[in-house]
This record gives C-alpha cells, sequence and structure tokens, in this order.
C-alpha cells in the first residue's frame, strides 16, 4: 500500500472514533433533558438526513478538489456542531449539524481510495478501512460510554481553568468536550492526506445541473447488473446496522439490566465481531468472488432473532460477535464491488455519493419503522423477531435477482474495468 493510504487510515479512525463516542454523549443528553423514547432513533435520523438531501452536491464537492482538504473542512463542520451542543442548543439540531460535516465528508474518504489505488487492491483497502473503522466504532461506543460514567465525568468536571467559566456542568458535556478534540487530531492527519493528481474541476456549479447529473448516475448504478446487487446489499446493511444500535441498548436493558454506559459494551462486541469478519473478507474473498458471501446476509438476520432467547452475558456476548462477523464478512466484498462499478461509471466521488443516498435512504426508513414500534409499545422481543426476518427476506430478494442476472449475462466481464462507451455511460463519467 502506499504511504497516504496509512494517513487515511489514520484520519478516519480519528474521525469515526470521534464520530461514535458523540452518539453515546447524545443520547446521554437526550435522557438528562427526560426527552421521550422516539428521540433516541430519531437523533440518528437527525444525522443521516443530510446524507439524503445533500447527495447530489457532495459527490460533487468531493470531485472539485482534493479530497484530503475536502475531509479538513468536513472535520472543522463537525466540531462546530459539537459547539452548539454545548452551547444548550437542542441535541437533534446539534447533531445534525455534525450529518452534515459527516455527509461531505464519506464521498471524500471512500472515494480517494479509488484514485489512490489500483482495483486489485479494493478489497484489501476496504477491509482494512473497515477494519479500522469498526475498531474505532469499538473504541468509540467504550469511549463514550467511559466519559459519561461517573469516575471519568467527575474527574474531567473537577479540571478547573482559573477566571474561566467553562459552562461544562454535566457528564455528557465534558465527554463533547473531550470527543471535540478527537475531532481536531482527526483534522491534523487531513491536513496530511497526498493530493492523487486527479483532475478536480466541476463540469457546473449549477444545483439544477448537479441534481440532474446525480439522479443520472442513481439510474446508471441501479441498472448495472453488479451495481444493483450491491447497492442493494449495503444499503440493508447500514440500515440494519444503524437500527441494531438501538435495539442492543434496548435488549440489554431488558434481558440483562445494563444501563446505557455497560449496553454500550455490547455495541462494542458486534464491532469486534465486524472487524473479524472485514479482515477475514479481506483474506480470504477476491473481488470477482464477491457476490459469492450473499448467503451471509440471510444468516445474519436468523442470527439476530435467536437474541430473544440469551439471558447471560457470557452468551451474549458470543451471539453479538457473531452477528458482527457475518455483517463484516459480507459488506466489505459487496462494498469494494460497488466502489468499482461506481469508478468505472461514473467518478469515484459521484459514485459514493449515490451510495450514501441510498444506504442513508435505507437507515431513515428502517428508524422509522423502529420509531413507530417503540412508539406503539412493542416489546423488544417482538421487535427484534420483526427485524430479523425483514433482514433474512430482503437478502434472500436480493440473492433471487442476482440469479436472474446471472441468467442473463456475463457478470465477471463487469470487474474487468473496462469504462463504459455508452453515451449515457460517458456523461456519467464527466459528471
Amino acid at each position: 500500500m502506499k504511504a497516504g493510504f496509512y494517513t487515511i487510515m489514520a484520519a478516519q479512525f480519528f474521525s469515526s472514533l470521534a464520530d461514535n463516542a458523540l452518539l453515546v454523549a447524545a443520547i446521554q443528553l437526550l435522557r438528562d433533558l427526560e426527552s421521550p423514547a422516539w428521540m433516541t432513533p430519531a437523533l440518528k435520523q437527525c444525522f443521516v438526513i443530510s446524507y439524503v438531501l445533500l447527495a447530489p452536491l457532495v459527490g460533487a464537492l468531493a470531485d472539485s478538489m482534493p479530497k484530503g482538504r475536502v475531509m479538513l473542512i468536513t472535520n472543522g463542520i463537525k466540531i462546530v456542531g459539537c459547539s452548539l451542543m454545548l452551547m444548550m442548543f437542542h441535541p437533534l439540531i446539534a447533531y445534525a449539524i455534525v450529518g452534515l460535516g459527516a455527509a461531505a465528508y464519506s464521498p471524500a474518504k471512500y472515494g480517494i481510495l479509488t484514485e489512490l489505488l489500483p482495483p486489485r487492491q479494493l478489497v484489501v483497502a476496504n477491509g482494512w478501512i473497515e477494519g479500522t473503522t469498526v475498531v474505532s466504532i469499538i473504541l468509540g461506543v467504550l469511549m463514550g460510554g467511559l466519559l459519561i460514567s461517573g469516575p471519568v465525568s467527575s474527574a474531567l468536571l473537577a479540571i478547573d481553568i482559573p477566571h474561566i467559566d467553562t459552562g461544562i456542568d454535566t457528564p455528557p458535556e465534558a465527554a463533547i468536550a473531550v470527543i471535540m478534540g478527537t475531532y481536531a487530531i482527526a483534522a491534523l492527519f487531513n491536513w496530511y492526506i497526498p493530493d492523487t493528481g486527479v483532475d478536480h474541476r466541476m463540469p457546473s456549479k449549477n444545483p439544477i445541473f448537479l441534481i440532474r447529473e446525480f439522479g443520472h448516475c442513481c439510474a446508471l448504478l441501479w441498472r448495472d447488473k453488479l451495481g444493483q446487487i450491491s447497492l442493494a446489499t449495503t444499503t440493508l446493511f447500514w440500515g440494519a446496522g444503524a437500527t441494531l444500535q438501538f435495539i442492543v441498548i434496548d435488549w440489554a436493558a431488558s434481558h440483562l439490566c445494563y444501563n446505557l454506559s455497560r449496553a454500550s459494551y455490547l455495541q462494542g462486541v458486534v464491532a469486534i465481531g465486524i472487524a473479524l469478519g472485514a479482515v477475514a473478507a479481506a483474506r480470504f474473498v477476491s473481488l470477482k468472488s464477491a457476490v459469492k458471501v450473499l448467503p451471509l446476509g440471510v444468516l445474519m438476520g436468523i442470527a439476530v432473532m435467536v437474541m430473544i432467547f440469551v439471558q447471560k452475558l457470557e452468551t451474549s456476548v458470543l451471539l453479538m460477535t457473531l452477528i458482527g462477523a457475518l455483517a463484516g464478512f459480507f459488506v466489505v466484498p459487496m462494498n469494494a464491488v460497488l466502489q468499482h462499478r461506481g469508478h468505472v461509471l461514473m467518478g469515484a466521488g459521484h459514485s459514493i455519493a449515490v451510495q450514501n443516498f441510498n444506504e442513508n435512504i435505507g437507515v431513515l426508513v428502517m428508524l422509522s419503522f423502529y420509531a413507530m414500534l417503540v412508539f406503539l409499545g412493542l416489546s423488544t422481543n417482538e421487535v427484534i423477531v420483526l427485524f430479523g426476518l425483514f433482514v433474512a427476506g430482503t437478502m434472500a430478494l436480493v440473492m433471487w435477482r442476482h440469479r436472474i442476472n446471472v441468467a442473463t449475462g456475463d457478470l465477471l466481464q463487469l470487474l474487468a474495468g473496462d469504462r463504459p462507451r455508452s453515451g449515457a455511460a460517458t456523461r456519467g463519467t464527466k459528471a
């Protein structure tokens, strides 16, 4: 791997570490405000709404300048969102600002991989990036849980700066102050990400043009026989993963009698499993054989439903690790296929923006469904069963669609890396 790849990994690690720690702190802020239960999943919805609304613009932004600079600017936006939380803005509003920065950060983060590395290294690179991201998720949720815990928060609140009233008076506020420093470290690494030398001129700054081009790119990727399978899979994965975060919190409370701080540790266990699966996928799965991992998505949905029978910590740790491992092993190859097809069809930044748009629509839909179930008063076990059936059933439909695609064309040719020559595809590449 080129040296710049490791700088990207470090920047991604600290930015993702802060993102995940901030979620735990923001949930605690809501609880301190005695907010209704449905606001907890709404917190994540406010975060991802920018991914959907700004998708036509952030892809063009990522392709308009060196991606390291884009990542630096967007980390600054995340720091602004944290500052608003400390200024007593409502957590939903402030977290939405952080989501704005994250929405613009993501196309640059993934798009630079296809600029820096050849296609043959994309699965390995994605394995490392996903593995690093998952480690940051593990440490991030642990960090968030520790920062809001009694001993650590008391030590942070005891720090006194002479003649300065910081206004930091509660455990979640102290946690957010530390998290802002973590974002600053990520920004420092962003500064040293190399310029790949790719042409960054925008074809147009007209929003209407950008929206039309984005619509064309969406249609192009959904019509592609491999693009549609990988996009459907990753959309399901991220929607399910975001919902599972909150399900695990409720499940830990009802089955294990855990508070938020301890429940965040179980989220970390799921992330450990994802890291193991991601590393295994990078080691054993090639780009051409990526679609063979699709059945693992069905198994993941079945494994989730087993949660309703678990009452002991030891068994829950094993099950959470298994669920994470299945998820990591099937999503990393699919992500690599999606990046490769998107880069060939339309360019790195645009393809990642399309991916984010679809994946975060999945997050919004699934979190809305979960919030509705909570509002209606369904038990945690009922929610888990419905969730597992949905994941397994949807993945079965994706596998059925893939079999149809295999029967109607040579899919291996699509992974050869040749750019399409049709007029529509050319226009997509130009975008």
